[in-house]
């Protein structure tokens, strides 16, 4: 079968950031072909040798040990050997494989309910990217007779091709963090860990403590939790607040399900934006060239603490494409984030004599470890070094249960490539709320900027059935307000 048709048929396809789907559809045939492609596609391409290792890990879904065991059985079937590295962080085993020059998947959803789950494929330089994706959805594959049952399962009676876990790529990831920040930098900085269900919890704390900070642990749990640090759940801003409110943190920190996105919050228990956050780690680490979507706040240029900033589409795909045309450029260091949080690292980064390896895929543990030292150097608070920055807030939020097609129709129908009918056309639905419209950037969705110079940024998700909204304005308040105003809109689009 040919991985494109299977997209259609099994309706897992790719988003921006691999594979995703509801678990039940990802069935081990799915899960099985979508591998065998992925080596296919590397294999063809040169980009992997056969008989190579590929590292396999995952997060902590109910559905997460099935898929792994069939990525595991197609990995051997293709004549390649798969390594187990258990429940780690997406960037770990990502990590692991560019060190050691091999392929690696992740079997997770990210921050997506537990009734879904992806595959994240890296290639042995890094993540898969667009060109590359389309290499996978043209490769055909062949599924051995009797492998599976009516269902997609693998058949009663077939051995595990998964082998035991190693910690090998756990240990090199700590050991990662520990090496290249100052022994004992956080000293005295007592931090609360929020668990819940990411792979990164056993990550934070072993790295904090070992820089020397006070590690409390909060909130673990043993079923799946969808923790999204874009869309923050009211519940996790409440949790933040409540443990906050006891004085007995300087700091709150958290990533989502597969650990590539953090949270990072101050002593009063708000939770900073990804990308506030972003802006931090990359003015504390020294980033000279600097690339994120075009959704994130626009204080990155306002700021004037880099050399370059370049604006892409939604997607770690297009940041690190963008990363890469930076570093071509001879500027360095080159770094990128996400408004979700997730940090890139395209070039080393040397401190204090010592470098931390380039790491071009989302990253949560850098950003929360290099916040915190920054609040210790400066003597500043958490919540001091964001308000440093100039004074532009945003706010996202989302209608899931969107249709895709929906989403698409509604955003073409305010995209007729004539811009006067457009831009009359977005004011008679948005310049009611916001006031007049100045301008329509459409890089990613819709960007609308109006003359007071705020703006509202409305794009259909790339993982999911859902349509997020964007805001910025002068204010917290305000962008917050502006969301719900579009929230309100958008679900008048769906006819609610």
């Amino acid at each position: 079968m040919r991985i494109g048709d299977l997209m259609s048929e099994s309706g897992v396809g790719f988003g921006t950031s691999g594979a995703r789907g509801l678990a039940a559809a990802m069935t081990d045939r799915v899960c099985y072909a979508y591998t065998a492609g992925f080596l296919q596609y590397l294999l063809a391409a040169g980009a992997a040798v056969p008989g190579c290792e590929v590292a396999l890990a995952g997060d902590l879904r109910p559905s997460t040990g099935r898929i792994l065991a069939a990525c595991a059985r197609a990995v051997r079937d293709l004549g390649c050997r798969p390594r187990n590295f258990g429940r780690i962080p997406t960037p770990a085993v990502a990590a692991y494989g560019i060190a050691h020059g091999i392929p690696s998947l992740m079997v997770t959803g990210s921050h997506i309910p537990d009734d879904r789950n992806g595959i994240k494929f890296n290639l042995p330089t890094g993540e898969v990217l667009k060109a590359d994706e389309a290499g996978i959805r043209a490769q055909r594959v062949s599924l051995p007779a009797g492998l599976f049952d009516a269902a997609g399962l693998l058949a009663a009676g077939e051995p595990s091709a998964l082998p035991p876990e190693e910690s090998l790529a756990y240990d090199a990831y700590v050991r990662r963090y520990l090496d290249f920040f100052p022994s004992g930098c956080l000293a005295g900085l007592r931090v609360g860990v929020y668990e819940h269900s990411s792979v990164a919890r056993e990550v934070y704390r072993v790295v904090l403590e070992g820089l020397g900070a006070q590690a409390t642990r909060l909130g673990w749990s043993d079923r799946f939790i969808p923790v999204d640090t874009e869309a923050i759940r009211p519940e996790d801003v409440i949790l933040a607040r409540d443990w906050a409110a006891t004085g007995a943190f300087d700091a709150l920190v958290s990533a989502d399900g597969d650990g590539d996105r953090p949270l990072v919050a101050g002593a009063a228990g708000e939770w900073l934006r990804g990308d506030i956050a972003g802006i931090l780690c990359a003015r504390a680490l020294g980033v000279r060239g600097l690339v994120t979507p075009v959704s994130s706040n626009t204080a990155v240029e306002r700021c004037g603490a880099f050399d370059q900033v370049l604006r892409t589409r939604i997607g770690s795909p297009f940041v690190i494409e963008g990363m890469q045309q930076l570093s071509a450029q001879g500027l360095a260091p080159v770094a990128g984030y996400e408004a979700n949080g997730g940090f890139l690292l395209e070039t080393p980064i040397a401190r204090g004599g010592y470098t931390l390896a380039a790491l071009p895929t989302r990253d949560a543990v850098l950003v929360a470890v290099t916040i915190l030292l920054a609040s210790v150097e400066r003597g500043q608070p958490v919540a001091a070094l964001a308000a440093d920055l100039p004074a532009r807030f945003t706010h996202s939020d989302r209608i899931k249960d969107f249709p895709t097609e929906l989403s698409a129709a509604r955003l073409a129908a305010l995209d007729s490539g004539d811009p006067a009918r457009d831009l009359a056309a977005v004011a008679a639905v948005f310049a009611p709320a916001f006031g007049p419209v100045a301008g329509l950037d459409r890089t990613d969705g819709l960007r609308i900027t109006f003359a007071s110079g705020e703006i509202a940024h409305l794009r259909p998700s790339g993982n999911a059935p859902e349509l997020r909204a964007y805001t910025e304005a002068a204010s917290a308040e305000r962008a917050a307000a502006m969301n719900a105003i579009c929230m309100g809109i958008l679900a008048g689009w769906r006819g609610e």
